[in-house]
């Protein structure tokens, strides 16, 4: 456990403790306006953390053994050795190794709800289970889905996520969601997306879309959440959508210079969508491709020349037999390449130490060299690589002075991972969420000693349990 000061106790307490979270019962509301209060975040964000393996992922400060981070207010004001700032409470990280918050770039968190839902059969697949529940989903049922997404991300040492929306259903769909994103204190795009069930001939609720974007800085968390778009793309349910539908949606986005995400070429018949974006000229540094598992070598040049970034998911692409996922022929072209975990419907959990591991393991297998895919490389695709794919690359990603206070630490002081004299390597290939001590974001210490400071995971898991058995119900589906 992480060593704090008597002056830091108080960094990492909400003020509602786990007896209150219970005293208030389950959630049973159906409407974003019963959605419980959100317990306040943990107030602190001035601290020296001292004595850690950094690996900053900084091209120029690089690995710091018995580093120390100084943040005020939630920025990072120094990294080195033997910093000195005594106006502000010390954490000792002695024995841990600290490096930036990782960083997700595609989760659909709403159907956290649904874990390891997919069936053995056609018929209660990913897609099936998705629309059929999803179709059915009042505002509370997302909340509860992605409240629990985000307790899970901050457990397993992700500070980061892009929350790619694609069951909104009405504003107040939206909002719930977002609600949990506030109350979980986590760092996130959230793009809005369409409602399951969205057929050929319609589009986004701009509408919806153009209020939240209007009153953003109410639902924003102090600039902790982005707002962007998840585009549906040009193939819709049963075919082409027509030109004025989706240039409306892209048009609409970039006047307001929202950031855009579409899933494209994720199968073998999907293969050629992304040529179709470039000779359309829908290519462009705000447009984020999702999986591109079949992306040609000209369209991933035409990526790169656009600044089109990607992100792949790997444990879910294959899980549902898309294929194998590529990685390194993006990177050596410069396309800007991100890791996501994309659903727990198929996953089963959010794992992204997992994630870097497949994708190291997938590219050494088919190069059929243990060196293809360094651990490092890895490392970097996880906090700063994401980061760059989701364009925050300026704010987040590596410990450098300057950009926002999102980090954590892991205790090596495990059976899992020890003993070992190579942090890089050990962080990559043996870190289990277990192992995650403190996770901090925006300079707010929001999990330690293995703990969460500001979620409590019983009531948690209690409202969403209730929440699914209701939907169940209701929906008299499985």
């Amino acid at each position: 456990m992480v060593k704090i000061g008597r002056r830091a106790l108080t960094l990492g307490l909400g003020t509602m403790g786990l007896s209150s979270f219970l005293s208030q019962g389950c959630a049973t509301a159906t409407t974003a306006s019963r959605l419980p209060p959100s317990a306040p975040l943990p107030s602190g964000r001035d601290f020296l953390l001292k004595n850690a393996s950094l690996l900053t992922m900084d091209p120029v400060l690089g690995d710091i053994p018995g580093g120390s981070v100084l943040v005020r207010q939630g920025q990072i004001l120094a990294v080195g050795r033997n910093l000195v700032a005594p106006d502000v409470p010390v954490i000792d990280a002695q024995g841990m190794i600290g490096l930036p918050g990782l960083v997700d770039t595609h989760w659909h968190m709403w159907n956290t709800l649904l874990r390891s839902f997919a069936g053995t059969r056609k018929a209660d697949g990913y897609f099936p289970t998705v629309a059929a529940f999803g179709k059915n989903m009042v505002p509370s049922d997302l909340y509860q889905g992605t409240r629990l997404a985000a307790a899970e991300a901050l457990a397993c040492g992700i500070t980061t996520v892009h929350n790619y929306c694609h069951n909104v259903r009405s504003l107040d769909h939206a909002t719930a969601d977002l609600q949990a994103l506030r109350e979980a204190g986590i760092r996130a795009r959230w793009s809005f997306g369409w409602p399951q069930g969205l057929t050929t001939d319609q589009g986004l609720d701009l509408e919806s879309l153009g209020r939240l974007h209007a009153d953003w800085a109410s639902h924003s968390n102090g600039g902790l959440l982005s707002l962007g778009m998840a585009w549906p793309g040009i193939q819709r349910m049963g075919g082409r959508t027509p030109e004025r539908i989706y240039k409306e949606e892209l048009r609409f986005a970039r006047e307001r210079k929202l950031p855009l995400s579409v899933h494209a070429s994720s199968q073998r018949g999907a293969t050629g969508q992304i040529g179709e974006f470039a000779r359309e000229g829908l290519l462009g540094p705000d447009l984020q491709v999702i999986h591109a598992l079949f992306a040609t070598e000209e369209e991933i040049q035409a990526m790169a020349s656009a600044g089109t970034a990607v992100s792949v998911s790997p444990r879910s692409e294959m899980r549902i037999g898309y294929g194998f996922p590529k990685f390194l022929p993006f990177l050596r072209q410069g396309v800007k390449l991100g890791l996501s975990i994309d659903t727990t419907v198929l996953t089963g959990n959010a794992n992204l130490f997992d994630v870097m591991k497949t994708a190291r393991d997938i590219e050494n297998a088919r190069a059929e060299n243990e060196f293809e895919w360094t651990g490092r490389q890895l490392l970097e695709l996880g906090t700063l690589g994401g980061a760059r794919s989701l364009g925050l690359d300026g704010w987040i990603g590596s410990l450098t002075p300057g950009k926002r206070a999102d980090l954590l630490l892991i205790n090596p002081r495990r059976v899992n991972m020890g003993v070992a004299p190579d942090p890089v390597n050990l962080v990559i290939e043996a870190t289990e969420p277990g192992n995650v001590d403190t996770v901090i974001v925006e300079g707010r210490i929001l999990k330690r000693g293995g703990a969460l400071t500001a979620l409590s995971p019983e009531r948690i898991i209690t409202e969403a349990s209730a929440a699914l058995d209701e939907l169940r119900a209701r929906t008299q589906l499985r």
